[in-house]
């Protein structure tokens, strides 16, 4: 099985490029920096920088919607290749093509302030210190259960 789960911030806009043919696709590629779970020696905290690349309506998506500095969630699976440079040395490269790409914060947190690709202008209820979402008043026709 080939499954990746990737969570992390966009180290830069996503580069989108267009398939010569009949039928052009889309190919968007874009690095996530993922924190590591433990921080290095000295304490800081560690990233690695993963190249995603997404096809399609994905990759417009990415266009469309992905900023520098999001956070994201991105589902999919390593694909590996080589191909020889220019100096006619072999150059191995690994991606993760993305199968699934979520917003993992709302557009007016701290570290975002880019558009929702819903397009929503509201900002979610605060949390509780403890952790739980205030549920708004008057909110209580909407929920599925009472």
């Amino acid at each position: 099985m080939n499954k990746v789960i990737l969570m992390g911030r966009l180290t830069r806009d996503p580069e989108v490029r267009y398939s010569q043919g009949e039928s052009s696709t889309a190919i968007a590629r874009y690095s996530l920096a993922v924190d590591r779970r433990r921080a290095a020696n000295n304490g800081e905290q560690t990233a690695d920088f993963i190249n995603i690349v997404a096809f399609g309506r994905s990759a417009e998506f990415a266009e469309k919607y992905f900023r520098k500095g999001m956070k994201v969630l991105v589902t999919g699976r390593i694909q590996t290749g080589s191909y020889t440079n220019k100096e006619g040395q072999k150059v191995y490269t690994t991606d993760v093509v993305a199968e699934d790409q979520e917003f993992c914060e709302s557009k007016n947190s701290n570290n975002g302030g880019y558009e929702s690709a819903q397009g929503h202008s509201d900002a979610a209820p605060a949390a509780a210190g403890d952790g739980f979402m205030n549920i708004p008043e008057g909110i209580d026709e909407e929920l599925p259960f009472n």
